[in-house]
């Protein structure tokens, strides 16, 4: 098939991406993401998609491709907005949307002859793509994801909107290709504190130093990597604990190996505060975490933030921990967060990651952290 003038570009929004995420609700699919809205939650995916449009004008994207798209809040309101050129494919009959639109979206992007899929959600979205494409007959077209989800774990995402701007960028010059996964977790065991992680489909995605890399992967505990957490833990308690101060701390097992060194049971995929050797709040919620913050730094009291970057993937802050927001890391301040990771886990990873949801906090938390790796030692890894 001889390659359009202009590029046709599809963007699939899944508006309740990652809504799910500051309510500690573990992900947004499903009947989670309905719940969320109940609960006040505000959608995300909308934010996320204009950061990911402002960046691709800035760099002189957004004027050289036709956008096929779904109305409304799954993508031509927000390509309105931004000036871009697009045509409506779908139109979503009802709110909230749902997977159904998602797949028709995409389909019809495919009749359209759309060259590259890209999509805002998480982990759900990418499995949903990777459906419509195999059910309409292209397997082998590109996808490029946008990441908004709780759970981002795939490898078909860039590392941020911005990063998802420059990786269309450079696959537009070059049309070059590599293969990546779609995987994804079950969000009832892990809401039960049970990681269970799937492998659901391998799909082309652009070829970028932009993009994720790897999709996360599970700490496997051997002998020699439970005697590392142990050391972890003895490090933090000896350097960083007082009874004194609050510890907001983030999911994962090093973090929870630090916990029990403290003597308290911890949810091993939730965030929790320890205060003077007990639990005041598990698996908080975003809004209980900031005040909970707030009232002590209040009293004059200090606070640490404790967390452990994604095995693989290696963000610190926005993927899995959503609830620790921006408004509580600024409370909190960069010099009061804490990193731990075992060896292996930091041997597999090039670097740390942040993506929250506020771009000038993201700049300001970038360079180096200090991260403990065993007793007595912390080595300096950069954060971007």
């Amino acid at each position: 098939m001889q390659r359009s003038a202009t590029p046709r570009i599809c963007l699939v929004v899944n508006p309740l991406a990652g809504v799910g995420g500051q309510l500690a609700l573990k992900g947004s699919d499903g009947e989670a993401g309905l719940r969320a809205l109940k609960l006040g939650a505000r959608p995300v995916a909308p934010a996320r998609t204009a950061r990911f449009l402002a960046a691709a004008r800035r760099n002189g994207v957004l004027s050289n491709v036709l956008f096929l798209t779904a109305g409304g809040v799954m993508g031509a309101k927000e390509l309105a907005s931004a000036g871009a050129r697009f045509d409506v494919v779908y139109d979503p009959p009802a709110w909230p949307t749902t997977r159904m639109d998602t797949l028709e979206t995409v389909r019809r992007c495919v009749d359209r002859e759309a060259e590259l899929v890209v999509f805002v959600g998480g982990d759900g979205t990418a499995r949903d793509v990777a459906e419509a494409l195999r059910d309409a007959g292209a397997p082998e077209k590109p996808v490029l994801g946008v990441p908004s989800g709780v759970k981002v774990y795939s490898s078909v995402f860039a590392e941020s909107p911005e990063a998802a701007a420059y990786a269309l960028m450079e696959w537009l010059e070059t049309r070059s290709t590599c293969s990546a996964e779609v995987v994804d977790i079950d969000e009832e065991l892990f809401r039960r504190g049970v990681l269970s992680i799937k492998l659901y489909a391998e799909l082309k995605t652009a070829c970028s130093s932009y993009m994720v890399g790897s999709s996360k992967q599970p700490t496997r505990l051997g002998s020699d990597e439970a005697e590392n957490l142990k050391a972890i833990a003895r490090h933090f308690v000896e350097r960083y604990y007082r009874n004194c101060t609050l510890y907001v701390m983030g999911p994962g097992q090093t973090v929870r190996a630090i916990a029990e060194e403290l003597g308290v049971e911890k949810t091993l995929l939730g965030v929790d505060v320890v205060h003077s050797g007990r639990v005041l709040l598990r698996d908080a919620k975003e809004n209980e975490l900031y005040r909970a913050v707030l009232e002590h730094l209040k009293r004059g009291g200090s606070v640490y933030v404790v967390v452990t970057p994604i095995g693989g993937q290696g963000y610190i802050l926005g993927r899995g921990n959503q609830q620790i927001s921006p408004r509580i890391l600024r409370l909190v301040g960069r010099d009061r967060i804490v990193v731990a990771a075992t060896r292996s886990k930091l041997k597999r990873l090039k670097k740390l990651r942040i993506d929250t949801d506020d771009p000038e906090l993201n700049a300001e938390l970038r360079g180096y952290f200090r991260v403990i790796v065993d007793y007595g030692e912390e080595v300096l890894v950069k954060a971007e």
